[in-house]
């Protein structure tokens, strides 16, 4: 999460708005960028109560528009940014995981230690995938509504824009009961990583933390 905030400060500097980083939220800092309530609050809410999901976020990275050289591509870049990242990071995670592997088989004695980085980095290409595909959904606040917006007439638009007064509340209704959708929706996910979990089975390492 802080790579993908990041990316969305490191993007709108770029584009002209220097918001985040006059903010101090360009910054890979994690606790610069934790939110009270939605990286503490709703998960631990929702793990107490045994939701059927866990959802969180980090703190928006603040940025302005209008100060975009071009407001239209500089909104879809802005957004498309934190997904890209993620993106980016699962083939690194996926080298990662062999480059573990290699160490673990020639050093025998930093297998347990090279097997639980390795749960760590495959865990990585699921979390980023996931973040990705998440964030890709065309519902406010999510990146995926900054990029659809712009793609529709401007009639359509304006209606559209409205759904940001209740964006958290139709997110969290559609995550309650929207999962036939969802569970489509994150087909890429599942399919992309298993292939890559396929990929690297052959040097996965056998430890007390794979067992």
């Amino acid at each position: 999460m802080v790579a993908h905030e990041y990316a969305h400060g490191y993007a709108a500097l770029l584009q002209g708005d220097p918001t985040a980083r006059n903010l101090g939220r360009l910054s890979w800092n994690p606790i610069r960028h934790i939110d009270p309530f939605m990286t503490i609050l709703v998960p631990l809410v929702l793990f107490l109560t045994k939701a059927p999901f866990l959802f969180g976020g980090a703190k928006p990275v603040p940025v302005n528009p209008r100060l975009y050289r071009n407001y239209r591509r500089g909104d879809i870049i802005v957004s498309l940014a934190g997904i890209a990242v993620n993106l980016a990071l699962v083939p690194v995670c996926l080298v990662l995981v062999v480059a573990m592997g290699l160490l673990g088989r020639g050093l025998p004695v930093l297998n347990d230690s090279a097997a639980l980085l390795q749960v760590m980095f495959l865990s990585g290409i699921w979390i980023n995938l996931g973040l990705a595909v998440f964030n890709l959904l065309p519902i406010p606040p999510l990146d995926g509504s900054h990029v659809i917006r712009h793609l529709l007439p401007p009639a359509w638009e304006l209606q559209y824009r409205r759904l940001y007064n209740a964006g958290f509340i139709v997110l969290l209704v559609f995550l309650t009961f929207g999962r036939p959708i969802l569970n489509l929706w994150f087909k890429p996910v599942y399919f992309i990583g298993g292939l890559a979990t396929d990929l690297v089975e052959p040097l996965l390492l056998l430890s007390k933390w794979t067992t």
